[in-house]
C-alpha cells in the first residue's frame, strides 16, 4: 500500500493523536502497559528487603522540618528559613533518597540518592536541584556523626551533623572553601523530626 493511503487505513497514533501511524490499539498497549508493571513488580519483587551497607542510616528514615540559618545570602543575621524534608528507601532498601524544599521559600527543591559499595567504608551521594546544579559527594555516618564533603576545584564543600540521643533532632552546618585550605562558614541547618 503507498504511502499516501496509510492516512485512510491507520487509526490515529497513541503517542500524537494528529499523526497516524500503524500502532497497536488502546486495549493492546493497556495490556502492554500491564504487561510492563508485572515485570517491574516481579523485578522488584526480587530485590533483598534493605541493602545491610545502609542499614547505619534507618535513622534519618522519616519525614522532617528544616530549618536553614546564619547565613551570609539571607537577607539579615536573624533571617532563617524552613523547609520539609523526607527521607525514604528506594528500590526495596537498595538507595536512600533525601527530598528537600519542596515549597517557596525553602530552598531549592532537591533530590540526594543516597549509596555505598559494600566493600567501601564511605557512602556516595547524587545531587540534583530546582536549579539545575547537578553534583557528587562523598559521605560519612558514625556515632550519630553525619559528615558529607566535595572536593572540587574552586568549591569545596563539607557539612557535618550530630543526631540527638533520641534521634529527633539533627544540628549541622556547611563549610565553603576555594581551594581546600581556607574554610569558611556558609550556613547551619537544623533538621527535627515531624513523623
Amino acid at each position: 500500500m503507498p504511502p499516501a493511503a496509510w492516512s485512510e487505513y491507520s487509526p490515529p497514533c497513541l503517542c500524537n493523536p494528529k499523526l497516524r501511524c500503524s500502532m497497536r490499539t488502546r486495549s493492546e498497549v493497556a495490556k502492554q502497559k500491564k504487561v510492563r508493571r508485572k515485570k517491574v513488580s516481579r523485578n522488584t519483587k526480587q530485590l533483598p528487603k534493605a541493602n545491610p551497607a545502609l542499614k547505619a542510616l534507618e535513622v534519618l528514615v522519616g519525614e522532617w522540618e528544616m530549618e536553614l540559618s546564619n547565613a551570609s545570602f539571607l537577607p539579615g543575621p536573624s533571617a532563617t528559613v524552613k523547609g520539609h524534608v523526607t527521607f525514604e528507601w528506594l528500590e526495596n532498601g537498595g538507595f536512600l533518597v533525601m527530598r528537600q524544599g519542596d515549597k517557596p521559600p525553602s530552598p531549592p527543591a532537591a533530590s540526594w540518592l543516597i549509596g555505598r559499595d559494600d566493600s567501601a567504608e564511605t557512602y556516595s551521594i547524587l545531587y540534583f536541584d530546582s536549579r539545575g546544579v547537578s553534583r557528587r559527594y562523598d559521605m560519612s555516618f558514625n556515632a550519630g556523626v553525619w559528615k558529607i564533603w566535595r572536593e572540587s576545584p574552586g568549591f569545596w564543600q563539607r557539612y557535618e551533623g550530630k543526631v540527638s540521643e533520641d534521634g529527633n533532632t539533627i544540628t549541622a552546618h556547611w563549610e565553603k572553601s576555594p581551594d581546600g585550605k581556607k574554610w569558611e562558614h556558609d550556613f547551619d541547618m537544623t533538621y527535627t523530626r515531624v513523623e
